[in-house]
Order: structure tokens, then C-alpha cells, then sequence
């Protein structure tokens, strides 16, 4: 099992992810969500600067957010400062799209964009669309020392409805989702597959899999609701939600009896908001996957907490990932919410060191 981190982009995220190579942990990952975050290739860049070991991925960039050309050149750019260490996860858009009031892409644009892409990091022509004009582009000088497609780079593409997995077993190098419990990622990667199955490929041994959650590993006698662990988890937990009142493909893995949960959140909190109904995703995004906004923590019960979340003594933790990498679980990425330090390295000291 491989563990990575996942970071909502600041200028001095690079910090964490030098702590997290010196701590055993394989990946940095990192959201693409401009109205929320810093630049995902800035903080990308920075990291790569500072660091010699750890894979550095976009988890996930999002196509309408820029041209495919510029994604793809953007990539490159960091795997010129990183060779061999940068990856590209793509996928259609949570708060990418929803912090400004829009649904994700529809599938066909992502695959567009990661055929796009393959194409352009492997130093071969797309065609490119603008307006009324179509033009034959390729990168012009990728030897020069100003981008790196010598050093693949694989795609990963976040997937959770059962089309996008498919596609992303069809095109994909790994797959980018949730974590869930065993029996739900058994089915999901069928899935992926089984689309790669419909074209006539086999996933390769290094085909990646990558589950997202966020962790607290708890003390003796603490319960997965006290204030340290709700400080830590609760910004997480707390998405399922946000993506429940969003109708989103990411509140699928959102266990059946929190619905009701999620609806009791609608109606007594998103609906009093003082925001415009117009404008009502801004307030409700607001602090998404950093803080909590006041009241929200009394709709994260224990049950939530720990079905989203490796929440729980070190031995319960291992034994959850036990499960998942015998149903082929290859990597789970914790995502920093506050005190990266705490969580780096008590995650390296009772779960990876004992792994």
C-alpha cells in the first residue's frame, strides 16, 4: 500500500509534502479549484523544487478550467522540474465547477481532454478548435529544457459514476475516487474493468488506484467526535453533505442511512442561509475542505466520521487498509485539512511503520 497526501493549493503546501517524503509517503496530490484555492501548478512547482523523491499529481484537474494544450503544457512544465514524478489526474469538476455555480462537464468533454492530452504529452498533433478556426498543434520545442514528455507521464481520471469508470478503464494509466467500504470499491473497480475489457485491454500491473479520504488515528479513551478529531476530519466529513445538496455523482459513496442526515442538513441549515438562492453554492462552499462553518459540526455524527474517514486506533486503521489493497486498493491519499505536521506523522508512526 502506498500513502500519499492530497492538499487544497497554498503557496507554502510544500511544506507538508517535504515533511510527507521524509515520513514515507509516495505522493502529493492536489486540488484544481481557482475559486478556492492557490494555483495547483504554482504550489505544484514549488513542491517540486523542494523536494528529490515523491510523485506530484493534480487531483484533479479540471478541462473547462483551461485549454487542453495548457494543461497538457502545464504538466510537462513540472515534469521538466520533477522528471518522472509528475502525474495528471483529470476529471470532470466538484468544487471546480460548483463554487461557481456549475455542473460537472459531461463525459464527453473529459475524454476530449484526455485523449487531448495523451496525444500532446507523447509529442503528437491534435486538432484545435477555436470559434470558427481549426488548426494542427504540437508542442514546438520539447527538447529545449522548457517542458518534459520525455519522462512519461500517466493519467489518472477521477471516477464515480459507472460511465466515467468505464471510460477511465478504456483510457486511463489509474483511477482516482473515494474512499469507500471494501464491498463498494469490489463493484466500482469491476467496473473500470470492465471498460477496458470492452476494448480489448487488460489494466496493466501499474495501473494506479488511488482513494482519497483524511484521518485522525485516535488516543486512548478519545471518541471519533472530540474536538481534536473534529477539527481535523469534520471540514471532509462535512463535503459528503455539501455534495448531497449539490445532487453530485461525489455523494454517491455517501452510506445510504446518512441521506436522511443529508436532508435534515438542507432543510435546516443550507436553507436559512442569508445568501441569495442564486448565489446560495458560494456560502455553502465556503470553507470546503479547510474549516467548518458555525453549526455545521452538528451534522457530522460518529458513523459519518468514521465511514468517510480512516478514523480510529492505528490497529483499526490497518486492518481497513488490509481489506482494500487485497480488493485492489493500491493507494490511499489523506488530505490535509489543517495541522499537516500532526497528521503526517502520526499517520508515518502508527499506521505506515507498522503497515
Amino acid at each position: 500500500m502506498e500513502f500519499g497526501i492530497v492538499s487544497p493549493g497554498r503557496m507554502d503546501a510544500w511544506k507538508d509534502v517535504v515533511l510527507a517524503e521524509e515520513n514515507g509517503f509516495t505522493h502529493a496530490w492536489y486540488y484544481d479549484s481557482h475559486m478556492l484555492y492557490s494555483d495547483v501548478y504554482v504550489c505544484m512547482a514549488l513542491a517540486a523544487e523542494h523536494t528529490k523523491r515523491i510523485k506530484l499529481g493534480t487531483g484533479v484537474a479540471v478541462p473547462s478550467n483551461r485549454i487542453d494544450a495548457v494543461t497538457a503544457h502545464s504538466i510537462a512544465s513540472i515534469n521538466q522540474l520533477a522528471p518522472g514524478r509528475a502525474i495528471l489526474g483529470l476529471g470532470t469538476g466538484f468544487t471546480g465547477r460548483y463554487a461557481m455555480g456549475l455542473p460537472p462537464l459531461p463525459m464527453s468533454r473529459l475524454r476530449e481532454s484526455i485523449i487531448n492530452c495523451r496525444k500532446l504529452l507523447s509529442g503528437d498533433e491534435i486538432l484545435f478548435r477555436d470559434g470558427k478556426h481549426e488548426r494542427w498543434i504540437k508542442f514546438i520545442h520539447p527538447n529545449y529544457g522548457y517542458i518534459n514528455i520525455k519522462d512519461r507521464i500517466s493519467i489518472v481520471v477521477a471516477a464515480h459514476g459507472p460511465k466515467v469508470m468505464q471510460m477511465t478503464g478504456e483510457l486511463a494509466d489509474g483511477w482516482f475516487t473515494l474512499m469507500a467500504d471494501t464491498d463498494s470499491f469490489k463493484k466500482d473497480l469491476a467496473t473500470v474493468r470492465s471498460g477496458a475489457t470492452a476494448v480489448g485491454r487488460s489494466l496493466p500491473n501499474d495501473f494506479l488506484t488511488v482513494a482519497l479520504t483524511t484521518g485522525c488515528v485516535l488516543r486512548p479513551g478519545e471518541t471519533a467526535t472530540s474536538p481534536r478529531v473534529m477539527q481535523r476530519v469534520g471540514p471532509y466529513a462535512i463535503v459528503g453533505l455539501h455534495a448531497q445538496w449539490e445532487h453530485s455523482p461525489v455523494a454517491a459513496p455517501l452510506p445510504p442511512e446518512m441521506v436522511a442526515l443529508a436532508n435534515r442538513y438542507r432543510d435546516e441549515y443550507v436553507s436559512k442561509m442569508e445568501t441569495p438562492a442564486d448565489r446560495r453554492y458560494r456560502q455553502v462552499h465556503e470553507g470546503h475542505l479547510i474549516y467548518l462553518k458555525p453549526g455545521e459540526d452538528r451534522y457530522i455524527p460518529e458513523n459519518l466520521i468514521r465511514g468517510v474517514s480512516l478514523t480510529g486506533t492505528g490497529e483499526e486503521i490497518i486492518a481497513r487498509l488490509k481489506e482494500l489493497e487485497a480488493a485492489g486498493l493500491k493507494q490511499v491519499a489523506l488530505q490535509i485539512v489543517n495541522d499537516g505536521r500532526a497528521l503526517i506523522e502520526e499517520f508515518s508512526r502508527e499506521v505506515i511503520a507498522k503497515y
